[in-house]
């Protein structure tokens, strides 16, 4: 069987000192099965976009800023992480420069600039504190993982430094 997924971005603004990611805390729907998490900002890529212009159009949709440096630290293959099993790729930037104001809050929830040394201690995807660790380095080299999920939980992850 072909391997399908669902093509999407995520991506980490840092403030210009670099100490803090803006994150959305997704609080504003209660049936959203991110609910109460804490997120990078992004989205499912659209027909006929390339993933760099998926996360441009997305961060600008959800925060108002405009990435002028970005850098693609790596992809992450998810499957089964999907509400129904689905299972999703997704490209992972860090945007280091940017234009603009963010906004206070988008349809997710509330937009907020948290210190890095305090990342770790929100409700996060249990997921996402294997890769961010390498998302936040500072070096050439990407990760590509893979970290399948069964009923909402990942049951493991491996990844390549390349």
């Amino acid at each position: 069987m072909p391997f399908t997924p669902i093509l999407a971005t995520l991506g980490y603004v840092l403030s210009p000192d670099g100490r803090r990611v803006l994150l959305v805390h997704r609080n504003r729907r209660p049936n959203d099965p991110h609910y109460g998490k804490y997120n990078g900002l992004g989205g499912k890529l659209d027909r006929n976009e390339d993933v760099v212009a998926c996360i441009r159009r997305e961060i600008q949709e959800e925060s108002g800023l405009e990435c002028t440096a970005l850098l693609l630290r790596g992809t992450v293959s998810w499957p089964g992480f999907g509400k129904h099993g689905e299972d999703w790729f997704g490209f992972i930037f860090r945007i280091d420069r940017f234009h603009g104001e963010p906004y206070a809050r988008n349809a997710e929830g509330e937009l907020e600039w948290v210190d890095r040394e305090r990342l770790f201690e929100l409700p996060l995807w249990e997921g996402d504190r294997h890769f961010l660790p390498l998302v936040f380095e500072h070096t050439q080299r990407q990760f590509h993982g893979v970290m399948p999920y069964h009923k909402g939980r990942p049951v493991s992850w491996s990844y390549s430094l390349v």
